[in-house]
């Protein structure tokens, strides 16, 4: 089997897996709850756009409901598109139609629902489309590549009158929910920081150059709203994740989820004061350009938002590798994974646990018959928020100047939250002495303190930072500004 062959191999197998477990974990709620019409003329129709890894996760959970039923099956891989339209016919018995631009399906009155688990600088894009064209939308997270059209996401929502629903399911499990009421309560004390562990071992995705674009892939369209560059990475499908033109690194790929809950967490429902990042790309150099080793500290007045992002080899914290930690005053919470963790007193004694699944995709049907976008579990303003945070972390690291590792920790001294910020530290240098990272010999970008201003989600007094708010959109697929979606 052939190298490619192989890819494909694992990409297929990855994707009937994701829409076996989103099917399987979909009946079991709906054959309990017995919430579905089965009425043919009650069927919401659905295009999903992005059919990919969790574009299969759409498929299967869409394509398995009574009251559902896919059309649409949208992608710019031919590939792609072929394989999935095969498999929701497997599951709903009538093939949906393909479609490689988006457009067409949102001009089919038909079409309620668009589902989108594009790459992520077309998140934003898709769904202020779908939203004009009169559909509800459920988008991935992050829901936007930046601040300012994540916003304007919303903005169409609320100007249209849709229900947009952002993929952080957790905010569906019970299990979570009873945390979050946990700390809310006060039953750890008063919140004093939320930690956010991103530990996901990322190897390299090869050298830097021009490769070719992969047969049957409308590479023009796969760019949209992104300048034009040739393809700089050996795998094209995934790994844009890891190139700042399309992704948002790990932060805003796994990342997302736990900064979602951090924010719940501490109750925030805006953005931060100030933010600063500091790491790298450590370990090896390849075509990726965003951080696989990188700290973003968020200050919400006396309270931090600490999020760690881990991409070499790592031990656990606190028994985490991808969750959160809220550290109050008379103890913590751990949650290890989207919907299960432990409160904890301050010795380290577990006094509770938290655990319990739902149906996320279910609570977004039910919000788009109720036509209250308050019955929404992650209506696309909370989305916003915490994809934003991401951002905003980002933009830090990327006018970040580079220091060597042991002038980071001076410069750390002079915060407002030092105790748990050096602590942090602490642990992430102990971290690349275990991967062989020299710290004398190496750099980290260390990214300015910014100020912002919450309401206006805008920095405070930087013209460089704001810039990278938004970015320059290639025409015709160009984000509207404020006021005008």
């Amino acid at each position: 089997m052939s190298k490619r062959n192989r890819r494909q191999f694992l990409e297929d197998s990855m994707f009937a897996a994701a829409a076996a477990v989103a099917a399987g974990s979909a009946n079991q709620v709906f054959a309990a709850e017995e919430k579905q019409s089965k009425s043919p003329n009650e069927k919401l129709g659905v295009a999903v756009v992005g059919c990919g890894g969790r574009g299969g996760s759409h498929l299967g959970a869409f394509s398995t409901r009574d009251d559902t039923e896919v059309l649409y099956v949208v992608d710019v891989d031919d590939n792609h598109a072929k394989q999935r339209a095969s498999f929701v016919k497997s599951k709903q018995g009538r093939e949906p139609k393909m479609a490689t631009d988006m457009r067409e399906a949102f001009d089919d009155k038909s079409v309620d629902i668009v589902t989108t688990a594009t790459p992520n600088h077309w998140h934003s894009l898709v769904s202020i489309w779908a939203i004009q064209a009169g559909k509800d939308v459920y988008v991935e997270k992050p829901v936007s590549h930046n601040v300012s059209e994540g916003r304007r996401v919303v903005e169409a929502a609320r100007k249209y009158n849709k229900m947009c629903q952002t993929g952080t399911q957790s905010r569906s499990n019970p299990g979570m929910r009873e945390a979050m009421q946990y700390i809310h309560d006060g039953k750890i004390g008063k919140v004093k920081v939320s930690r956010g562990l991103c530990y996901k071992r990322r190897p390299t995705i090869g050298a830097l150059g021009e490769y070719p674009i992969p047969p049957g892939v409308d590479y023009d369209l796969w760019l949209g709203p992104a300048q034009y560059a040739p393809l700089t990475r050996p795998r094209f499908h995934y790994d844009w994740h890891w190139q700042f033109p399309y992704g948002n690194g790990d932060l805003g790929n796994q990342g997302i989820h736990q900064m979602d809950l951090c924010r719940w967490a501490l109750g925030a429902d805006q953005v931060s004061d100030w933010v600063l990042s500091y790491g790298g790309r450590l370990g090896y150099e390849d075509a990726g350009d965003t951080a696989n080793t990188q700290m973003v500290i968020h200050g919400f007045g006396d309270q931090a938002l600490v999020f760690e992002v881990r991409g070499l080899v790592t031990d656990s914290y606190k028994g985490a590798n991808v969750g959160i930690i809220v550290e109050g005053t008379d103890g913590y919470v751990v949650m290890t994974s989207y919907n299960s963790g432990a409160a904890f007193d301050p010795d380290g004694n577990k006094v509770k646990e938290f655990s319990g699944g739902a149906d996320h995709y279910g609570n977004f049907v039910d919000a788009v018959r109720s036509r209250d976008y308050k019955d929404l579990n992650a209506d696309i303003e909370e989305g916003h928020l915490s994809s934003a945070l991401c951002h905003l972390g980002n933009i830090s690291y990327q006018l970040g100047e580079q220091l060597p590792i042991p002038a980071v920790r001076e410069r750390l001294q002079g915060l407002e939250t030092p105790e748990p910020v050096l602590e942090t530290y602490k642990r992430f240098t102990d971290h690349l002495e275990h991967n062989k990272i020299d710290l004398e010999k190496t750099t980290l970008a260390w990214g300015p303190n910014l100020a912002i201003d919450p309401k206006k989600e805008t920095f405070i007094g930087n013209d460089k930072a704001n810039a990278k708010l938004t970015r320059d959109y290639r025409k015709p697929y160009v984000v509207p500004p404020a006021g005008q979606v």
